[in-house]
């Protein structure tokens, strides 16, 4: 079912194909970690990505419950933009010799991931508030709040070492 699919008929319809999504983007993101742990050589890199694995299931947990209480079986609709953020995060991690500029570079992928679900998850808060479900804006907004403290955590990092490493 694409964007412009027939089947999407009503805000409720967007809603349910928007949580098929992310839901799908995040599946990605707990099979693309641990690649990025692996190539990652800053220690605390490494454990940032490894706390974000342990936290990208909670998410997932937590969007099955938001599916769970919108009546809606949890399953995933192929999401492009997300399978293209990883490809091209792969694609650049392959080519990086230097591991110094390598941290940079998967810094940069992981942040391309985390606005991508930014954008994502404040749709959905909004669509979920203005249809008067609050209860899946809260267990969204959660998740939401996670996604945006991972990316600070990351510009800090970035900013404070790993950059002026790779420079």
């Amino acid at each position: 079912m694409g964007l412009f699919s027939k089947d999407i008929k009503s805000m409720d319809d967007l809603f349910v194909h928007q949580l098929k999504d992310i839901y799908y983007a995040e599946h990605q993101i707990l099979k693309a970690l641990p690649k990025m742990i692996s190539k990652a050589t800053s220690p605390e890199l490494k454990m940032g990505f490894q706390e974000h694995l342990s936290q990208t299931q909670t998410q997932v947990n937590r969007l099955e419950q938001v599916f769970n209480m919108y009546g809606v079986e949890a399953s995933a609709v192929t999401c492009p933009a997300i399978d293209g953020i990883i490809e091209e995060a792969e694609d650049v991690a392959g080519e990086v010799e230097d591991k110094r500029v390598l941290d940079a570079a998967l810094i940069a992928a992981a942040q391309a991931v985390e606005h991508y679900e930014i954008t994502k998850y404040g749709t959905l808060i909004a669509w979920a508030k203005q249809m008067g479900r609050d209860d899946c804006a809260t267990i969204l907004q959660q998740t939401l709040d996670e996604e945006r403290m991972t990316d600070n955590k990351l510009t800090q990092l970035a900013e404070s070492t790993i950059n002026r490493q790779a420079a």
